[in-house]
């Protein structure tokens, strides 16, 4: 009994807290909404690399009260997929549930849109490209090229087996023949047009040009 009557004043007050915070909660209308989620990735197979097109997000329609879904879009909501079945190249699809798209407590997942995702997997491969440098404008008069010396003449990429395969010559940006007025050198970057792939080093060479004083 002493229990009881013991800051009786401050155990209503808390009861009356909590009955207020439950109606409100249990008339707060049920409403839908659509949010966008990020795609992530776990247990991503260290050999392998996705060629597909890759989605990055998608869209969650979920239903709930409207308290809780006002407050769903700074939660970092995300869909997160499990790699760990895949094994070996090939086509891998995974459906998006509840497990994959986890919701805060009250919430109801309706559907996400796409409601599965697909993927290809390939073998990481690498191989070394040779690297061309094309030019713009004419040399000023007086002066012809001799040659031009790129270090180094190679560069590695890496990506999925059949991108790294179709990735043809990596190219400098252009060097302005016109600009040129001796022997110089210049530090350029370098690009690939197989957007799958990339460099395993910094895309960066250097190119030595050699010119020759032509007679009159």
């Amino acid at each position: 009994m002493r229990w009881l009557t013991h800051n009786f004043g401050w155990k209503l007050l808390s009861l009356l807290v909590a009955i207020i915070v439950w109606w409100n909660i249990g008339n707060d209308p049920d409403l839908a909404t659509f949010i966008s989620a990020p795609v992530q990735f776990r247990n991503y197979p260290s050999d392998l690399e996705i060629s597909s097109p890759i989605v990055d997000t998608i869209d969650v329609e979920t239903r709930g009260p409207a308290g809780q879904l006002s407050d769903l879009r700074s939660a970092h909501l995300s869909a997160v997929i499990d790699f760990s079945t895949v094994k070996s190249p090939g086509e891998r699809t995974f459906t998006l549930t509840s497990q994959e798209v986890q919701l805060p407590r009250g919430l109801q997942l309706v559907r996400t849109v796409p409601a599965q995702l697909r993927f290809t997997f390939e073998r990481r491969a690498t191989r070394e490209l040779k690297v061309d440098v094309p030019t713009s404008g004419v040399l000023p008069q007086g002066l012809s090229l001799d040659s031009i010396e790129v270090y180094p003449p190679a560069l590695t990429i890496t990506g999925p087996e059949s991108r790294v395969r179709a990735a043809s010559n990596a190219v400098t940006d252009p060097v302005d023949l016109r600009q040129v007025t001796a022997d110089s050198q210049r530090p350029l970057s370098v690009f690939v047009s197989e957007p799958e792939v990339r460099f395993v080093n910094a895309p960066q060479v250097t190119v030595k040009i050699h010119v020759k004083r032509t007679t009159k």
